[in-house]
């Protein structure tokens, strides 16, 4: 378990770096515009479709968890939807795209609220 924590961990702060560099590297490409998280997204769920099909449904502690987690947690997302898919529930793939993306902006828009103090 020991071990598991350190790959997962290890893996988070090269991805965690990785991803600032990425998003401030973009940003000079193209002020104004979350174009670094586009990217890193696309990226993120890119790779995890390699690393899916290369080392199968089992997950990797230090790549999938750890590098692609830091990275991007769009990608753990977008491997969960299409697990859903792919296992002939296309149906469930649907509503958990549809309640993750809403019920993440509601919420995302309900702490800002709350950190603001609309909701006192």
């Amino acid at each position: 378990m020991i071990s598991t924590l350190l790959q997962v961990a290890l893996g988070g702060a090269i991805g965690s770096v990785a991803r600032y560099l990425t998003v401030l590297g973009a940003a000079r490409v193209v002020p104004g515009w979350p174009i670094g998280t586009l990217v890193v997204n696309l990226a993120g769920c890119f790779v995890m479709g390699v690393l899916f099909a290369l080392v199968g449904p089992r997950n990797h502690p230090l790549l999938m968890t750890g590098i692609l987690g830091g990275f991007t947690t769009f990608s753990a997302f977008s491997l969960d939807a299409l697990k859903l898919w792919e296992g002939g529930a296309p149906a469930q793939a649907a509503l958990y795209v549809a309640l993750s993306v809403a019920l993440s902006l509601l919420a995302c828009a309900l702490g800002a609220a709350l950190a603001r103090g609309a909701l006192t």
